[in-house]
């Protein structure tokens, strides 16, 4: 057999002997969740017990970090510099989770046991993002293990802090930017297009988080006594909200509607197949002159996250003296960052709406990138998947949510190759979170054929 051929029956037989499902039931069992003081010493475990270990016996040689930022989780960098010759792979991984839900998943499992259910492996972190990191970690062990070494130089960076909005991280990479020197990221989190087909993304749609907010008075207001006399702040709140959009959620804001929706994105797009997502999608909402995929991959959407006023849980009757919503503008690449807030004021103030204060959240936002999808590193990634998997597959131009892929697109200056091994159904950030056992067996053999291509023919030529 050839090596290729050789690294893709080793990895083959790593899943189907069951190495591969006992590894992660070793990483899921691992209570990492980032947003959960409790979590806090599950953090530091996760690198020096378990990233650690199996990076070393690759020989790889790794470093822990503590957080620029006081307070965030720790990072990881590994090692494997085999040729300074040859081409360096940088990958990336999260071992964090959200909180567990405990006590909301259904009956028959819980968040930190791996449970299988038929195709499916139940667990926190199962999808997001253990399984895909140890893909990829495993994807490069299968050719160490038949060929002795890798053929390119690799390093592993590990944050912990991810699912909080990966606080310190790209600091981090400002201050280690000649140890994280690269020549590609090719990484994993989020959702395929498709459980069957490999996807690939270039980028994601950034996310600017903030609060509105109307705040006419101290406390509240019998309803009987002031009724029709006193303005309610709940109402106000509600008509600024009605302005941002229309009734089917278009956005208003003149400048939050982008201007890279380009022929070729579009042409991008239109090749991709209709968007499933497993729950029912409203065809009638977003912008209608646009397709499904042209409104979550090629434009911006605006969301309330959460609306408040006096108590809900306990309402009485008066009229409350303030009401907030926190709001999400997703935007892709050619939305001006720095005036998504000014514009908001603007589009407030010109509809009568100047009693709304607007207040960016210290969480939750990360800037829009995007690589060409013509580039040659997305070319080569594309052929190689397609060889290894005799699926095509999906080529974006973004990923629809938002993740810090401009730490390496812009800080570090590298391509970005992102191979998610989840789908959209697998309950991330809810309970019931899983991960699909074919799709797994087929991104271990994309993976380890895309490794093996890269040792064997080297980086794409521009």
């Amino acid at each position: 057999m050839s090596p290729r051929d050789t690294a893709l029956a080793a990895i083959t037989e790593y899943f189907d002997s069951g190495s591969f499902q006992s590894e992660l039931a070793e990483l899921v069992a691992r209570p990492t969740e980032s947003q959960d003081p409790r979590g806090a010493p599950h953090l530091m475990a996760y690198l020096t017990e378990a990233m650690a270990p199996m990076l070393e016996a690759m020989g790889f040689s790794c470093q822990i970090f503590d957080n620029p930022q006081a307070g965030a989780g720790p990072l990881l960098v590994g090692q494997r510099i085999e040729d300074e010759s040859l081409p360096t792979v940088l990958t990336y991984g999260h071992g964090d989770v959200i909180r567990a839900q405990e006590g909301q998943w259904r009956e028959g499992l819980e968040p930190f046991t791996l449970t299988e259910e038929g195709d499916r492996l139940y667990g926190r972190g199962s999808a997001d993002n253990k399984v895909q990191h140890l893909i990829n970690l495993r994807a490069m062990a299968a050719l160490i293990e038949t060929q002795g070494k890798l053929g390119f130089n690799a390093k592993v960076l590990i944050e912990m802090g991810e699912e909080n909005g990966s606080p310190g991280l790209k600091t981090f990479c400002e201050e280690h930017e000649e140890l994280l020197a690269a020549d590609v990221l090719i990484a994993s989190d989020g959702p395929r297009l498709s459980p069957d087909a490999p996807t690939i993304f270039t980028g994601s749609r950034g996310g600017a988080l903030f609060d509105l907010k109307v705040e006419l008075r101290e406390g509240a207001n019998h309803s009987g006594n002031f009724g029709g006399l006193l303005a309610d702040p709940a109402i106000i709140l509600a008509h600024a909200l009605a302005c941002i959009t229309d009734r089917r959620g278009q956005i208003n804001v003149p400048e939050w509607r982008p201007d890279s929706l380009t022929p070729r994105i579009r042409e991008v797009l239109a090749a991709l197949p209709e968007v499933k997502s497993g729950i029912a999608l409203d065809p009638d909402w977003g912008e209608e002159s646009l397709t499904m995929s042209e409104r979550v991959f090629g434009w911006n959407s605006f969301a309330v996250l959460a609306m408040i006023s006096g108590v809900p849980e306990a309402p009485v009757n008066a009229i409350a003296g303030w009401a907030r919503a926190t709001c999400q503008l997703r935007f892709v690449v050619g939305t001006d960052v720095d005036d998504i807030l000014p514009a908001l004021r603007r589009h407030l103030d010109t509809h009568g709406f100047q009693q709304v204060q607007i207040s960016s959240a210290d969480r939750g936002s990360f800037p829009a990138t995007r690589l060409d999808p013509d580039h040659p590193w997305v070319r080569f990634a594309a052929t190689s998947l397609q060889k290894s998997t005799g699926q095509s597959p999906h080529i974006l131009p973004n990923l629809g949510g938002s993740l810090p892929n401009d730490c390496f697109a812009e800080v570090l200056d590298l391509p970005t190759i992102w191979v998610p091994h989840s789908y959209a159904g697998c309950s991330q950030h809810a309970p019931n979170e899983h991960v699909l056992k074919p799709l797994s067996k087929q991104a271990l053999i994309g993976m380890t054929g895309l490794f093996c291509d890269l040792a064997e023919h080297g980086a794409p030529k521009d």
